[in-house]
């Protein structure tokens, strides 16, 4: 079997404001297990991409080991992509940051190079706010050494590669992420295309670091009964902050409807999106309410999806450092190495 995919597409097929079809988004033929939920957050990425009309050259994919870090193959082959180490994928993200940051950043982990091995790399790539999009494919198990429990295994979960329930209590990333302060903090799953793909297009298009955790069924080795991370189980117990859609940015359309009730209203390519305001006792953009919201969800067995948090006054990583507004990549020697004179200044500064 090929695992090329064919160039040729219809015609007539609808393209985007940067004149794309889909497929121009696309990648390679997956490699993954038939129905593996890590397909479904590439396919969405592709969706969300062509979508905001995004030139493929402009975004810079990065990636660790694991299922998960396979799968920058599978979309967007015309960007640009680094597949990294096992858990050291926020620093190469850093280097690229800092070299240019008129990219768009995509970070794609799983929970074993997140939440294990890149823990630390994790805690500090959200401390220092750095310009990306953040994705891990969460499954709960390693599957590619046979689907041992990963650092996000619910505790009692049973995977079939064991029937002994797990004894731990999971690191819950999304937790972690909002009391480190992360400027964006959403989950999704994998099976759910209606909320996961504005959620990418919302933290592709966020200035600071935005991570989504996405729940994502392993179909191989926890996918059983026992496991809280298979799709019976999470589509039992799902549940949502509201109802989401993404516009880009353009002339503001305004509309004006009271807190409970729904309203359509019409985007500027004729489209139309249904909104239904949420009750006033959430607010994303309060951090304390969205850990509450997420504890409460733990208590009652719930699983909590949707934008938990999103700070919109962030400042990200470069502006932090105030680094140079032209990339580093594009800097001449006469910049570089100005010479001795301005050599000996610097020197005197500190004398």
């Amino acid at each position: 079997m090929s695992y090329i995919k064919p160039k040729f597409h219809h015609p007539s097929l609808k393209r985007n404001m940067v004149g794309y079809v889909k497929a121009d988004y696309e990648g390679v033929i997956s490699t993954l297990c038939a129905g593996c939920g890590h397909d479904s957050i590439s396919g969405s990425i592709v969706q969300a991409c062509y979508e905001m009309s995004m030139e493929p050259h402009r975004l810079a994919k990065l990636s660790g080991i694991g299922c998960s870090s396979k799968t920058p193959t599978y979309f967007l082959s015309n960007s640009h992509g680094f597949n990294s180490v096992h858990g050291r994928m926020p620093s190469i993200a850093t280097g690229a940051n800092v070299a240019n940051k008129d990219l768009i950043y995509m970070g794609v982990s799983g929970d074993g190079d997140t939440a294990s091995i890149g823990m630390g790399q994790f805690v500090h790539a959200i401390r220092r706010n750095l310009n990306m999009c953040y994705i891990v494919m969460n499954n709960g198990c390693y599957g590619l050494t046979k689907g041992q429990d990963s650092a996000t295994a619910d505790y009692g979960s049973i995977s079939k590669s064991s029937s002994i329930p797990t004894p731990y209590n999971a690191i819950d990333l999304v937790g972690l992420a909002l009391e480190l302060n992360a400027s964006f903090v959403a989950r999704s799953f994998s099976g759910d295309k209606a909320q996961l793909v504005p959620l990418i297009k919302a933290a592709l298009s966020h200035p600071g670091f935005a991570f989504i955790d996405v729940i994502s069924p392993c179909v191989t080795f926890n996918n059983n009964a026992g496991s809280t991370k298979s799709y019976s189980h999470v589509r039992a117990h799902i549940e949502s902050t509201s109802e989401l859609d993404f516009i880009a940015h353009q002339e503001e359309i305004t509309i004006q409807y009271e807190e409970g009730e729904s309203a359509d209203l019409e985007l500027f390519d004729g489209s139309k999106i249904h909104l239904s305001k949420i009750s006033a006792d959430w607010d994303p953009q309060n951090k304390y309410s969205a850990m509450n919201k997420l504890n409460e969800a733990k208590e009652s067995g719930q699983v909590l999806t949707g934008l938990f948090y999103i700070d919109t006054e962030t400042e990200d990583f470069n502006k932090k450092l105030n680094t140079t507004d032209v990339p580093l990549n594009s800097l001449k020697q006469s910049v570089l190495c100005p010479g001795t004179e301005s050599l000996e200044k610097i020197n005197d500064s500190f004398r």
